[in-house]
């Protein structure tokens, strides 16, 4: 008989509870709420709403239990929550320039027999402050190893670092976390060791902060560092092309940190310097053929010296095509192409000429072989005169 009568009390349970804590008993007296996340110093906004209020009110309450609004009525004074929305079903309220300590579970309650209630977590995220990079002292030679640390604190929950060098990612160490006094936020730093080269000279060593507050904004800190490295040279002459009779310029391009600052010239088979000075140029006035040779160039800093050489071939002194010499080129064929054709037009419009001029001779010609001789026209008439029967015709 025992199972039996327990029966109604399991099809009863079933019926007003699911797995999941999903209340099917259709509670229409039941007030909702959701869970609120907010970054410290924003705002936040507290909806709770009920489909059967049953002539009652709907409350809000802090995590102390104080009751912040009773309907559309101010409970407690604080000028930060504000009145959002306040009918039969609904209070709204808002609080604004949120603080970690306002973190909590807020209750809404409906003042019904019995007294039902829902809670709304609020949690307040702790914006991390700018990192600081610590460890870097002064310039750094070649080839040299530097540790960079890196801090940041206020985060909530613990941030995570991440370092690069200017678009290279460095791997530094995992982020260690420390909690802060006030309990509730964290504070947290990471290094990172790398060895440095001559392109690191100026490059940006980066700590960036990411956590959920920031909601993508980039959060970091640069510090640029300087490395020293031996110097190096090249020598690029001027004109490219050099001939004889010409001024000639031979540039040693020293670079270096710090730049050289004292450039030696010398022409192999040559014993002393053909140059010791802080200028880097060595200049020809006038080249001569004997100036063929190799030449070197030694840049010196304080970090040490580079040797550069340069093979220089005079040439004849007979002109390089140039781009002028090419374009007077371009225009003289113009010219004579122009003189071409118009000397065509003329042996056309000559030859034209000729022809016509020809078969107007001609036609004056025949024309005067076939006119009568005047003698002739005066001797028939006076025949015509003379009578019908004797026309004689003289022809003189």
């Amino acid at each position: 008989m025992g199972a039996p009568s327990a029966l109604p009390l399991l099809l009863l349970f079933a019926c007003c509870w699911a797995p999941g804590g999903a209340n099917l008993s259709q509670d229409d007296s039941q007030p909702w709420t959701s869970d609120e996340t907010v970054v410290a110093g924003g705002t936040v906004v507290l909806k709770c709403q009920v489909k059967d209020h049953e002539d009652s009110s709907l409350q809000w309450s802090n995590p102390a239990q104080q009751t912040l609004y009773f309907g559309e009525k101010r409970a407690l004074r604080d000028n930060r929550i504000q009145l959002v929305k306040s009918t039969p079903h609904e209070l709204s309220i808002s609080i604004s320039n949120v603080a970690l300590a306002d973190e909590g579970e807020y209750t809404c309650s409906i003042f019904t027999m019995p007294v039902r209630t829902a809670k709304s977590l609020v949690t307040v995220l702790g914006i991390p402050q700018k990192p600081i990079i610590s460890g870097y002292k002064s310039s750094l030679r070649e080839k040299d190893k530097t540790t960079l640390s890196c801090q940041s604190s206020g985060s909530k929950p613990a941030a995570q670092l991440t370092w690069r060098k200017g678009d290279q990612e460095l791997h530094g160490e995992s982020t260690r976390i420390q909690e802060d006094p006030n309990g509730k936020t964290f504070t947290v730093s990471s290094s990172v060791t790398f060895q440095v080269t001559r392109e690191d000279d100026g490059a940006d060593i980066v700590c960036s902060v990411n956590h959920e507050s920031l909601k993508g904004a980039d959060r970091s800190t640069a510090q640029r560092i300087e490395v020293l490295y031996t110097p190096t040279a090249k020598i690029r002459p001027d004109p490219p092309h050099p001939r004889e009779g010409q001024k000639l310029l031979l540039h040693c391009e020293g670079r270096g940190n710090p730049v050289p600052q004292q450039y030696v010239w010398e022409k192999e088979g040559s014993v002393p310097p053909l140059k010791m000075a802080q200028e880097s140029a060595l200049i020809f006035p006038f080249l001569n053929k004997s100036d063929s040779g190799t030449y070197g160039c030694t840049a010196t800093s304080n970090m040490g010296s580079y040797k550069a050489y340069y093979t220089l071939n005079v040439n004849d002194p007979s002109p390089v095509p140039s781009s002028s010499s090419t374009y007077h080129a371009i225009i003289g064929g113009i010219v004579a192409f122009i003189v071409f054709l118009l000397l065509i037009l003329l042996i056309f419009l000559g030859h034209y000429l000729i022809r016509h001029k020809g078969t107007y001779l001609t036609h004056e010609a025949k024309g005067s072989d076939d006119a009568p001789d005047a003698d002739t026209a005066i001797i028939n008439a006076e025949g015509g005169q003379s009578g019908g029967d004797d026309k004689k015709e003289y022809f003189i």
